[in-house]
């Protein structure tokens, strides 16, 4: 779902306060990417004949975000943070990478031109998972500990509501229409539907233990959310709010309690979904249909969140033990390579 434009990037010089942080889909260099599933995912482009394309990775011990080229396959660039960064994401004009900084309390501003930290967003204590609107005006962010998301309006850089969740909120997904924030809160083992005109939880849906992300269907027919203990992967229908099947997922040879759920990422078309399966250092491959497993690929240590490139070709995913991004072919299904990055790398955008 990604197209082409002409290059709509910052001007030299340019100063946050003078730059429009909204629009319908980030673009940067001539590839534009809506984001699918958690977190955070996008993946931003840069001006090249090939159309090369940059990925951003936070990592989680190393405080900092590494700066991967996908057309060298390869870290150029490592930009430091506050401390713990996990959840990131990309503006819709692609000009600015958002990171929040957990210890610190605070979702952090990159600027893509530049690659410094060029300002802040007031997210609450502990901010972990975050995603914004399809039009890129609101920021909803997961706070684990304090029980409650906030929301940010991006351009005013302002706090405008804070909505009481589950204990220990932690992923976060938007509805393809936006009315619709989805948190699920980990010790609660709950989803909550949060209405976006509202601003209150208007259902729960109880699921596995330990609920962590959630992701949508392009086309809003189903909700998907990982249970981390309960080890498997709900699929919900977003009409009634029910669960219409558990996935569950067996490795031969490993233990149930080694194959952990956690980050989500659904295809364009909805026809694949790739569940990061934590410490069992696997990611399995889901047909969007049936839902029934197709493979299991083998990546690093500690597989917790992914991101596609904007032409869909490639899915990288962060794996936190072994410090390093899988990169999966995603027509083949095979993992092609293997990029270092920094220490405890934990998201991708």
């Amino acid at each position: 779902n990604s197209t082409r434009s002409d290059w709509t990037g910052p001007k030299p010089n340019a100063n946050f306060s003078d730059i429009d942080l909204q629009g319908g889909a980030f673009m940067t260099g001539t590839g534009i990417l809506r984001h699918i599933g958690l977190a955070a995912v996008a993946l931003a482009a840069m001006t090249a004949p090939s159309l090369a394309y940059t990925a951003y990775v936070s990592n989680e011990k190393g405080n900092s975000v590494s700066v991967v080229d996908t057309d060298k396959m390869a870290t150029v660039a490592t930009i430091k943070t506050g401390e713990r960064p996990r959840g990131i994401e990309v503006s819709r004009d692609g000009k600015f990478v958002f990171v929040a900084a957990g210890d610190d309390n605070t979702i952090q501003i990159i600027d893509t031109a530049t690659r410094k930290i060029v300002g802040e967003l007031p997210s609450g204590p502990d901010p972990e998972q975050f995603a914004l609107d399809p039009a890129g005006k609101f920021l909803y962010v997961a706070n684990e500990d304090d029980a409650a998301v906030t929301v940010i309006d991006v351009a005013a850089r302002k706090a405008v509501a804070k909505i009481p969740v589950g204990v220990e909120p932690e992923g976060i997904a938007i509805s393809p229409d936006g009315k619709t924030v989805i948190c699920t809160s980990e010790t609660t083992s709950m989803a909550h539907f949060i209405d976006t005109t509202e601003r209150k939880v208007v259902a729960n849906v109880l699921v596995g233990s330990r609920p962590r992300a959630a992701a949508f269907k392009p086309d809003g027919s189903e909700l998907w959310i990982t249970s981390e203990v309960g080890g498997g992967l709900s699929i919900i229908d977003p009409a009634t709010r029910k669960i219409t099947k558990v996935v569950r997922f067996a490795i031969p040879g490993l233990r149930a309690e080694k194959i952990q759920p956690v980050g989500i990422n659904l295809t364009s078309d909805g026809k694949l979904g790739f569940v990061h399966l934590g410490p069992s250092n696997r990611i399995a491959v889901v047909d969007g249909a049936t839902h029934e497993v197709l493979k299991y690929l083998l990546v690093g240590q500690r597989v917790w969140h992914g991101a596609f490139t904007p032409d869909g070709k490639y899915l990288l995913a962060a794996n936190g033990l072994s410090n390093d991004v899988s990169v999966i072919d995603v027509a083949a299904l095979k993992v092609i390579k293997s990029i270092q990055v920094g220490e405890l790398p934990w998201g991708v955008a």
